[in-house]
C-alpha cells in the first residue's frame, strides 16, 4: 500500500503538468549569469570544480549546475573525547547548486533525501530551521547529519525560486504551481552544502563550518538564480 506521501506527491506532480499545459508550452524566464561565475574565492575559501558525471547530468536533465569543493583556512576545534585542541585539517565545503530554467513536462529538482539515500547515506537526524546570511537575509533551510557508516557529514540545503528560500520539497512544489499560474514561471534551484564530521569534532563543528561558508556564499546568489 502507497503511503500517504507517495500519494501527496503524485497529486502535486498531477497538478502540475494541468496547470503548467493550460499556460502554453514555455515559461517566462529572467536572465541569470551562469553558476560557472560563482566566485571561486569566497571570503578566505578557495575552489576547485568537480566534473559531474554525464550520468548524473542525464538524471538531473537540463539546467545550468555547479559541483564545487571549497577549502577554508586551517582553524583548530576541540577534540569530541578531551579538552585539547586539534586542527581540523581545513575540512572541505561542498557546494552544488543545480538551476533549472523550467520544470514542465515532468522535469523538476530532485531532493536530497531521495538522491542521498540513494548513493548509500542513512539520515541520523534532520530539522528546518533559519540562517541568516552576511547581508542580513533570513533563508530558510534544511539540515542533515547523514552516516554511510564509516563517515558522517553535515548537510545543509534548500530551495530557491523567485527570491524565496524553502526547506520543505512539497512546499516549493506549492510555490511552483502558484508562480506558474501567476508569473508563468516555474524557473528553481535546489543549494547543498555538505562538510565531513571530522573523527576529532562534535557535529556542531561541522555544522558551524557550513554555516559560516554559506552566509558568506548566499548573498552572491540573486545574480545566478532570479529573484
Amino acid at each position: 500500500m502507497k503511503s500517504p506521501r507517495f500519494w501527496t506527491v503524485v497529486l502535486l506532480l498531477f497538478c502540475t503538468a494541468l496547470v503548467l499545459h493550460s499556460r502554453g508550452d514555455s515559461d517566462k524566464v529572467p536572465y541569470s549569469q551562469p553558476l560557472s561565475q560563482l566566485p571561486q574565492t569566497i571570503g578566505p575559501w578557495t575552489s576547485r570544480d568537480l566534473p559531474m558525471d554525464d550520468a548524473v547530468l542525464a538524471i538531473l536533465g537540463k539546467g545550468d549546475f555547479l559541483n564545487r569543493i571549497y577549502t577554508g583556512p586551517r582553524t583548530f576545534v576541540k577534540r569530541v573525547s578531551s579538552t585539547d585542541a586539534q586542527s581540523d585539517g581545513a575540512a572541505p565545503v561542498s557546494l552544488f547548486i543545480g538551476y533549472f530554467p523550467t520544470q514542465r513536462t515532468g522535469q523538476s529538482i530532485h531532493s536530497p533525501q531521495h538522491c542521498l539515500p540513494g548513493a548509500g547515506w542513512t539520515f541520523e537526524s534532520s530539522r528546518y530551521t533559519n540562517l541568516t546570511a552576511d547581508d542580513g537575509k533570513v533563508y530558510r533551510v534544511g539540515e542533515y547529519v547523514i552516516s554511510d557508516g564509516t563517515s558522517r557529514q553535515f548537510v545543509l540545503y534548500w530551495y530557491q525560486a523567485h527570491g524565496r528560500s524553502i526547506a520543505n520539497e512539497y512546499t516549493a512544489k506549492f510555490y511552483m504551481i502558484a508562480d506558474a499560474i501567476r508569473l508563468n514561471r516555474t524557473d528553481g534551484a535546489i543549494v547543498r552544502v555538505i562538510s565531513p564530521v571530522l573523527p576529532t569534532e562534535a557535529v556542531a563543528d561541522a555544522r558551524e563550518r557550513v554555516i559560516r561558508f554559506t552566509g558568506q556564499m548566499a548573498p552572491s546568489l540573486p545574480r545566478f538564480i532570479p529573484e
